[in-house]
């Protein structure tokens, strides 16, 4: 474990604490900590700054009620930047917006078309919305529930054969099947990958609780 003591500070005895989001890693903010915002951050697990123009400490979210619940606090190779994860309460931006990183300065649209589940499950939604016609995926929506149920149960089959076998490329490739069917299943039942994202995540803080108590 980090030694907090050993943290390097700036010349106006601040360092500089970058904030994202525990769900998917989202960005949110930049600001600055003090020994004394990072003493209040750990003792109440909210995040507390050094605002540099009021110079003074500042509780995000004291106001707002947008509060950033620390997950983990970590450091850089050389201890003079801070990586923290939380899971706000709201926007992080006084805009409104989800992060302060909005403004697009530039961006290579071929990189930006790189996957993500976040980007896979607009696509699908956008799917549903508004049909293309000789989509796969439109013919999923269009055909509803059952057929969409009747496919994520063939695709968990052949997960399951793929796995057995010990076939490794076919399991994933099996695997990516299956995770596709099973959001365009939540596509149709209104599921949101956040809805998901939470659920896990209530598991593991109850896994952690239950571990812990095994311990003692």
């Amino acid at each position: 474990m980090f030694n907090k003591n050993e943290l390097k500070y700036n010349k106006d005895g601040l360092i500089p604490a970058i904030v994202t989001d525990v769900k998917d890693g989202a960005v949110l903010m930049l600001a600055y900590m003090s020994p004394e915002s990072l003493d209040i951050t750990l003792e109440g697990g909210k995040a507390c700054f050094f605002s540099r123009s009021r110079g003074k400490l500042w509780l995000k979210g004291e106001t707002s009620g947008n509060y950033l619940n620390v997950v983990s606090i970590k450091t850089d190779c050389d201890a003079d930047t801070l990586l923290i994860t939380a899971r706000p309460d709201g926007p992080s931006c006084h805009t409104g917006e989800r992060s302060c990183f909005f403004n697009d300065v530039y961006e290579n649209e071929d990189e930006a078309e790189a996957f993500s589940l976040d980007g896979l499950m607009e696509m699908l939604v956008g799917r549903k919305t508004n049909p293309k016609e000789g989509s796969y995926t439109t013919y999923l929506f269009e055909k509803g529930i059952d057929k969409i149920l009747k496919k994520v149960g063939e695709e968990s089959t052949e997960v399951i054969v793929a796995g057995k076998g010990g076939e490794r490329a076919e399991t994933i490739y099996e695997i990516a099947d299956l995770a596709y069917h099973v959001m365009v299943l939540m596509v149709e039942m209104g599921i949101s990958l956040d809805e998901v994202r939470d659920e896990l995540a209530s598991r593991h803080v109850v896994d952690k609780k239950v571990k812990q108590e095994k311990m003692k």
